[in-house]
């Protein structure tokens, strides 16, 4: 038997697997699906979630449910909840940025566009570089990680929110210094807080991340992960990002993304 018949039938005898053991699981479980709480990615509504993200991980998942049948339990939760699942196989799909504690528990599949994460402040405010932020106070989203500059730094104070919405409220009330993180996030919390467009100063940019569509290992979505990754690839060609990015941002002065 030659070496390509062997690597075809060793390639069929793998499709077979992974086709029996998606078929097996989705008959016996839910897929569990997780976007993050962080508007306007994951927006829970009375009607239920949306958001960019949200929607992105309903496309995929609408064509995984053609393709296989099985059932989706799609919820939006913070950070820190879904890095926890993502470890011990909860979660079995999320969109977001890689983190370092992950990196044993998960495989990236397809990224998205990178984003810039900012340090900003009140109007008139504009830090120039991170040795500025030394003596300042940051709001920092609990369980997120936007800077490992500023993270070891710890001559700037940061003070943990729940939620970004938290985060423009200490800053509005001057409690805080800044803000950090993603900017179109921020700014999106400011819109919902009906903020004026003046409310902020300069950004800083510290650090660009890239959002990550990823799976934990422990999911049997592992087994057909370059499937997934076709699938995704193929949405995003389709401008769907763009698309959903319009839809749920309106016009900022700082959003240059």
């Amino acid at each position: 038997m030659t070496q390509i018949l062997k690597h075809v039938i060793w390639l069929f005898y793998c499709s077979i697997l992974m086709i029996i053991s998606i078929a097996s699981w989705s008959e016996s479980k839910e897929l569990q699906v997780r976007t993050i709480s962080v508007s306007p990615y994951g927006i829970e509504g009375a009607d239920g979630g949306r958001g960019i993200y949200y929607d992105l991980a309903e496309a995929l998942t609408s064509k995984l449910h053609a393709q296989h049948a099985m059932n989706v339990n799609h919820q939006i939760y913070p950070y820190a909840r879904i890095i926890h699942e993502l470890k011990n196989g909860q979660t079995d799909l999320t969109i977001m940025f890689k983190y370092q504690e992950l990196e044993d528990f998960v495989t990236y599949i397809a990224p998205l566009p990178t984003l810039n994460n900012v340090v900003i402040g009140l109007n008139k405010t504009h830090f120039r570089s991170i040795k500025e932020l030394e003596g300042k106070t940051l709001a920092y989203l609990r369980g997120a990680k936007f800077s490992d500059a500023i993270d070891n730094n710890n001559k700037i104070i940061k003070i943990t929110t729940k939620d970004f919405q938290q985060g423009i409220d200490l800053l509005a009330a001057k409690r805080v210094d800044a803000i950090i993180g993603p900017l179109t996030p921020i700014i999106s919390a400011a819109q919902e807080l009906e903020e004026k467009d003046d409310f902020f100063g300069e950004p800083l940019i510290v650090s660009s991340r890239t959002p990550w569509l990823q799976i934990s290992n422990q999911s049997p979505l592992i087994q057909t992960s370059s499937n997934l990754k076709e699938i995704f690839i193929n949405i995003l060609s389709t401008n769907e990002l763009k698309v959903l990015r319009r839809k749920y941002l309106t016009h900022s002065r700082h959003l240059v993304e």
